[in-house]
């Protein structure tokens, strides 16, 4: 096979292929109906001008054998008057106008025979595009149901371009999400061991929240052992080191102190 043929082929297969991918049925349809409608209207327009030559004849000779009858009149005054040479004239015109009448009569069942046979094309013409009508409605009825149809299954099945485009979309989504997620959970990880520096200061701030709660118990307890020191209830409270107070240093007694007995009277 030489280049050009086998150019030729491809061109023509690839043509074919994008011809029936733009090819509509319905509308493949609807031209076809139009174009059997405009012939339909040919068939009239003949059947008219048909009609109309008839017609055109019958009315010559309507006239024509109005000719012929004054002639014969005429032919019949002369030859009462003793012209003979006159009634001979007009009948010699007479039978001249008959010929032509007979020639035109010929016409007349010609232009009639095929206004008849014009007439029933356009009947069997016109039966024909309603039936190609109604058959044409049908299928295009049948080929748009098939066609929805088509899509609903395509866009359950995910096939079809638009869900697929959507179906896309979605996994795009999901993968984003969960790589955004993998990468907080790593650096919630990271800052938990301490292989990252919290730099808004959270790490920082529980540590300090927990010794506050601390310092608030301490607070508390020594603030109780006060009021049962008040009360008579147990010794006074000794100030706490982290609270930075210092303790209270022994007084030294005095040597009557020390050499008082114990259950003396001071």
């Amino acid at each position: 096979m030489s280049v050009m043929k086998r150019l030729s082929m491809i061109f023509k297969s690839k043509a074919n292929k994008a011809l029936d991918k733009m090819e509509d049925p319905r509308e493949t349809l609807d031209y076809s109906y139009q174009r059997q409608l405009e012939l339909l209207q040919k068939v009239r327009r003949g059947v008219a001008d048909v009609a109309t030559s008839r017609k055109r004849v019958e009315l010559q000779i309507n006239h024509i054998e109005q000719q012929a009858t004054r002639l014969e009149d005429q032919g019949r005054k002369a030859l009462s008057v003793g012209r003979e040479d006159l009634a001979r004239e007009a009948l010699s015109r007479r039978s001249s106008l008959q010929t032509q009448i007979a020639d035109l009569r010929v016409q007349h069942d010609n232009l009639q025979a095929e206004e008849e046979k014009l007439t029933t094309a356009s009947q069997r013409l016109q039966a024909k595009v309603d039936s190609f009508r109604h058959k044409k409605e049908t299928i295009k009825a049948t080929y748009t149901a098939a066609e929805a149809q088509t899509r609903i299954n395509e866009a359950f099945s995910g096939i079809s371009e638009e869900m697929g485009d959507v179906g896309l979309a979605i996994q795009r989504a999901e993968d984003k999400t969960a790589q955004m997620q993998a990468r907080a959970g790593a650096i919630d990880e990271l800052l938990a061991s301490g292989a990252l520096d919290d730099f808004s200061g959270s790490r920082n701030d529980d540590i300090q929240a927990e010794l506050d709660r601390m310092g608030g118990g301490r607070d508390v307890e020594l603030e109780l052992a006060r009021m049962k020191a008040e009360l008579g209830q147990g010794p006074a409270p000794q100030p706490s080191i982290e609270q930075g107070q210092p303790q209270a240093q022994p007084q030294p007694q005095s040597q009557t102190q020390q050499l008082r007995q114990p259950g003396e009277p001071a």
